[in-house]
C-alpha cells in the first residue's frame, strides 16, 4: 500500500515542499530511504521504527520504501521524521486516513526513541512560505509553536508526542490550532539596557552615531583604548528606529534556519546586535560550511555588525565584507548548496590609532616607531575604508565629562526622535522605490534627490580635489549630507550640511596618507 505525506525542505532560507511517499510490501522485513537523504535523514529509520514501538503501536514486520521528492534535490536534518512515520502508519493501515485528506497539511518534527517530538530549525520560513503556496496546516513541534505563531492564516498544530500527533489523526483527541499572538504587544515590552545617557563626553562622535543611526550609514571610531567606543556602537540599537512586523519575520527567518531561536520568544522584537570575535574566519562572518549556513552578516541583518579591534581580523575576513556591503546580499557556494542570504546590516568598525593605542593622544606617550604603527594601519585596507561612509576620530575623555550625571547628558530616546523623523521624510521620499534609507541610494537617485546649493556644490567640489576622493567616495559623502539635511528637516542640502560630511571623511587622510 502507498501512502504519501507532505514535509518540507531548506534550500538558504527559501522552503520547497517534499513529497514523503511510503509503500508497504511484502518481502524482507527492513527500510530504505531514497531522494538524496544525508546522514541524519538516512538514521531517521532507526528514530522512527523505535518511536512507533514505545508509542504502543506495532511496527510493521515488511518491506519498506521512503522516496523523498523531489529526487534531485539534497535532503537535510531530522526535519522528515514526523512525516515518515505518519507515513509508515498510514501504508500499514494503521491510521484510517488518506493521502488526499492531507494534502493540503504539512508535517515537521524530529523524534525522540521514546515517541517525543522534538524541535527543528527553520519552522518560521516554513510556515511563510507554506502559507504562500496555499497550505491550510502545519503540524509541528510544540517547542516552535512561538515562532509559528505570529504567521496568520494557516491553522498552526503544535504536538508534543507521536501519540497526541495519531489521536489527533484518527480523530479521537482533536488539538486546536494556536492563536495568533501580538507582534505589537511583544515588542513594547523590549527594552535595551544600553542608553547615549550613560556616555560621557565624545559628543562628536555621538553626533556622528545619529547621522550613521539616521540614515543606515556605516561608520569606523578611531581613539585610543577606553575612550567609549565599545560603549558608543553598544548603544547603537538603542537610537535606530524600531523594528518593524516585516523585517522582524525577515530576521527571525534567517536565525530559525540558523538555529538561534532557542530560549526566546519566537519572535525577534530588537535589531540584532552582533559583535564576531577577531578571530572569526571568513565563513564564520559571510557564511558557508559544508551546509553552507547564514553568517554573522546575514545573523545582523536590519541591525549593527560590530566589528571591535578591526585591524586584528583576517585579512581575507575583512575583504569578504566588501561586496555584502554594497550589495546587502551574500551569496555562497558550496559542493552542495548555492545559496543567497541577505545582508542589509549596518557596519560599526572600532580600532586604536596604533599597536599602544597612544599614537596622537596628548597626554599619553606612543611606544611604537612609524613603521610599526604604518604596518598596523595597513591591516585595513582601501577599498574597505572606501565602503565606510562616516570616519570619527575620538579622544580620551577628562575627568570633567566623567564627573557629569548622566541625568545631565541626552538620553537614546530623545536621540531616538530625531533619527526617527529624519527616517519618516526617508521613507516617505523614496516610497514605491525598493529603498528605505539614504544609505541605499543608486546613482540615478543620487541625481533625482540630492540637490545641492551652488555654494555646497563649490564646497564638495573642492573637498573632491584636495581630499583625493574616489567616485564612491564623493557619492558617501553626498549620502551623508543628504542624512544631515534630513535631521535638520531640509530638503535642499545646503554649504553647512555638506561642511559636516567633510568632517567624517577627513581622518582617513591623516592616518593612511
Amino acid at each position: 500500500m502507498l501512502a504519501r505525506v507532505i514535509s518540507y525542505g531548506f534550500i538558504g532560507i527559501s522552503g520547497y515542499p517534499v513529497i514523503v511517499e511510503v509503500d508497504v510490501s511484502m518481502g524482507l522485513p527492513v527500510i530504505d530511504v531514497v531522494g538524496l537523504p544525508d546522514a541524519s535523514v538516512k538514521e531517521s529509520k532507526e528514530r522512527v521504527r523505535l518511536a512507533i514501538k514505545n508509542s504502543g503501536y506495532k511496527y510493521p514486520d515488511v518491506r519498506i520504501t521512503v522516496n523523498l521528492a523531489p529526487a534531485d534535490i539534497k535532503k537535510e536534518g531530522p526535519i522528515f521524521d514526523v512525516p515518515i512515520a505518519v507515513g509508515i502508519l498510514m501504508a500499514s493501515g494503521y491510521l484510517a486516513i488518506d493521502s488526499d485528506s492531507l494534502k493540503e497539511t504539512l508535517f515537521v518534527g524530529e523524534l525522540g526513541l521514546d515517541g517525543n517530538v522534538r524541535p527543528v530549525n527553520g519552522v518560521l520560513p516554513m510556515v511563510i512560505d507554506a502559507k504562500a503556496n496555499g497550505y491550510k496546516t502545519v503540524i509541528l513541534p510544540e517547542a516552535n509553536a512561538n515562532e509559528a505563531a505570529y504567521v496568520e492564516g494557516v491553522n498552526v498544530i503544535a504536538i508534543s508526542t507521536l501519540t497526541q500527533l495519531l489521536n489527533h489523526l484518527n480523530g479521537s483527541a482533536a488539538i486546536k490550532p494556536l492563536q495568533n499572538k501580538s507582534f505589537v504587544e511583544l515588542a513594547a515590552r523590549t527594552h535595551t539596557s544600553n542608553d547615549f545617557s550613560f556616555i560621557k563626553g565624545q559628543q562628536m562622535a555621538k553626533r556622528a552615531m545619529e547621522i550613521a543611526a539616521a540614515g543606515g550609514h556605516n561608520i569606523l571610531l578611531i581613539g585610543p583604548p577606553g575612550s567609549g567606543k565599545t560603549m558608543l556602537a553598544r548603544s547603537a540599537c538603542s537610537i535606530l528606529p524600531d523594528i518593524t512586523f516585516e523585517e522582524a519575520l525577515e530576521v527571525t527567518k534567517i536565525h530559525s534556519v540558523a538555529g538561534k531561536l532557542k530560549g526566546t520568544q519566537g519572535i525577534i522584537t530588537e535589531r540584532p546586535f552582533r559583535s564576531p570575535h577577531h578571530s572569526s574566519s571568513t565563513p564564520a562572518l559571510t557564511g558557508g560550511g559544508t551546509k553552507a549556513q547564514p553568517g554573522e552578516i546575514s545573523l545582523a541583518h536590519y541591525g549593527v555588525l560590530f566589528l571591535d579591534e578591526l585591524p586584528e581580523f583576517k585579512r581575507d575576513a575583512l575583504e569578504a565584507l566588501r561586496q555584502p556591503l554594497e550589495d546587502g546580499i551574500v551569496s555562497i557556494s558550496r559542493v552542495h548548496a548555492s545559496v543567497s542570504y541577505p545582508a542589509n546590516f549596518m557596519l560599526i568598525a572600532s580600532m586604536n590609532p596604533c599597536p599602544c593605542g597612544n599614537f596622537g593622544s596628548k597626554n599619553r606617550e606612543c611606544r611604537c616607531t612609524p613603521y610599526q604603527i604604518q604596518q598596523y594601519l595597513n591591516k585595513v585596507s582601501g577599498p574597505l575604508l572606501d565602503r565606510i561612509d562616516i570616519q570619527v576620530e575620538m579622544s580620551a575623555v577628562n575627568i570633567e565629562d566623567i564627573k557629569v550625571s548622566s541625568s545631565a547628558c541626552e538620553s537614546s530616546k530623545d536621540v531616538k526622535e530625531r533619527v526617527n523623523k529624519a527616517r519618516a521624510l526617508q521613507l516617505e521620499r523614496y516610497s514605491g522605490k525598493g529603498i528605505y534609507s539614504n544609505s541605499q541610494l543608486d546613482n540615478k537617485l543620487l541625481k533625482t534627490h540630492c540637490k545641492l546649493s551652488d555654494d555646497a556644490s563649490a564646497l564638495l567640489d573642492r573637498a573632491f580635489s584636495s581630499l583625493q576622493l574616489s567616485a564612491r567616495a564623493y557619492n558617501k559623502m553626498l549620502k551623508v549630507a543628504r542624512t544631515i539635511a534630513d535631521l535638520a528637516g531640509m530638503e535642499q542640502i545646503n554649504k553647512e550640511h555638506i561642511a559636516e560630511a567633510i568632517q567624517y571623511r577627513g581622518i582617513q587622510g591623516k592616518y593612511w596618507r
